[in-house]
């Protein structure tokens, strides 16, 4: 009989003859493929011996749940659109997601509050954050109560507990006046809404620092591509802060950076002998505000926001602070909730307002 009769399923052949003939032609392929299949095993079905997970342990001396404190700033970052009572602080929530995206979790600092339950905040974190802001007239309670966790955080770092501050924009000028102990020391700066490189000085060594792990090709960016932004007219040039003998022997300059008018300044800071560190750019702005088309975006500009935020808790990891739960769960700025205020276009994408 041909060969169409055969696969017609026509003629003598009924209708078992079509399923199993194939099945013939087919089997020893099939059967070559499930050995191989069989050969196949996901690391459980290994053999005890053959089996060995690595799972290290955690580092004894780390903590792998640490806080950080981040101190409002009078306002309601949105031109008191949100709120003007008198005493409304706010946080941008980017400073919160910066924290958040290397591992921690945030407890605000209210300045307004009382200093007996600043401080016992402080004993709740595992180091601190100052924002940026307006507010540099060097008086008034704000100012007095940077003064006061300043002092805190050196206290701490000075009886053995490892506690990292990071100062930014308005941070770093307000250590600058408290350090200096010249509240006249800032000059003028045209570097609002800039963005731009970072110069690294010609002795700065970076071991240690915020920048001991950024990859080379990163640092070698930073000099010559703007992935940093600025947004200040206050500063303080090197030349100046090199002459105060408070300021020089207390931060060692890291970088400088060029405003508009071409006028260098102090742009990155890290104090001899404590874990503090001074921005005059911002690092959380990156990655988590939109308000600026002049904010960098790119892929660089990213992992240097991603490699700031992981050295800060980094740091913070060191404390030897270990609050009680309950406690932080009851001051996490979990408690609130943030307000959107980007399509008022004040400069924040999103606040988090105290009242």
């Amino acid at each position: 009989m041909g060969n169409d009769a055969v696969w017609s399923c026509s003629g003598s052949f009924s209708f078992w003859s079509c399923l199993w003939i194939p099945l013939l032609i087919c089997l020893p392929k099939c059967v070559g493929l499930g050995k191989a299949q069989s050969q196949i095993l996901l690391p459980t079905q290994l053999p005890h011996h053959r089996y060995h997970p690595s799972c290290p342990s955690h580092t004894p001396n780390l903590y792998y749940r640490p806080i950080i404190g981040i101190l409002s700033h009078p306002g309601d970052g949105a031109s008191a659109l949100l709120s003007n009572a008198p005493n409304t602080s706010y946080i941008a929530a980017s400073y919160v997601k910066f924290v958040e995206s290397a591992g921690a979790r945030v407890i605000p600092l209210i300045y307004t509050e009382s200093q007996e339950k600043l401080l016992k905040k402080l004993d709740l974190v595992n180091g601190v954050l100052f924002t940026g802001g307006s507010d540099n007239s060097g008086s008034g309670l704000y100012f007095e109560t940077v003064g006061r966790i300043f002092k805190k955080v050196l206290e701490k770092n000075d009886g053995g507990h490892h506690f990292p501050l990071y100062a930014t924009c308005l941070g770093l000028e307000l250590l600058t006046m408290i350090v200096s102990q010249d509240n006249n020391i800032l000059e003028e700066f045209s570097a609002r809404d800039q963005a731009s490189t970072l110069h690294f000085t010609k002795n700065a060594n970076i071991n240690g620092t915020v920048f001991q792990r950024f990859p080379p090709d990163l640092l070698k960016k930073l000099t010559t591509d703007c992935l940093v932004m600025q947004n200040h007219h206050l500063g303080i040039s090197p030349g100046r802060f090199l002459d105060n003998e408070k300021l020089s022997s207390f931060f060692e300059i890291l970088t400088t950076s060029k405003d508009q008018d071409d006028k260098e300044y102090v742009s990155t800071v890290q104090s001899r002998n404590y874990p503090v560190t001074g921005f005059q750019w911002h690092p959380e702005k990156n990655a988590f505000e939109w308000a600026s088309p002049r904010i960098p975006h790119t892929e660089d500009a990213i992992q240097v926001t991603q490699h700031a935020a992981n050295f800060l808790v980094s740091e913070a990891r060191k404390s030897i602070n270990r609050p009680l739960a309950q406690e932080v769960l009851d001051n996490l700025i979990y408690n609130y909730s943030p307000t959107y205020t980007g399509k008022a276009g004040r400069g924040f994408d999103e606040v988090y307002v105290f009242t």
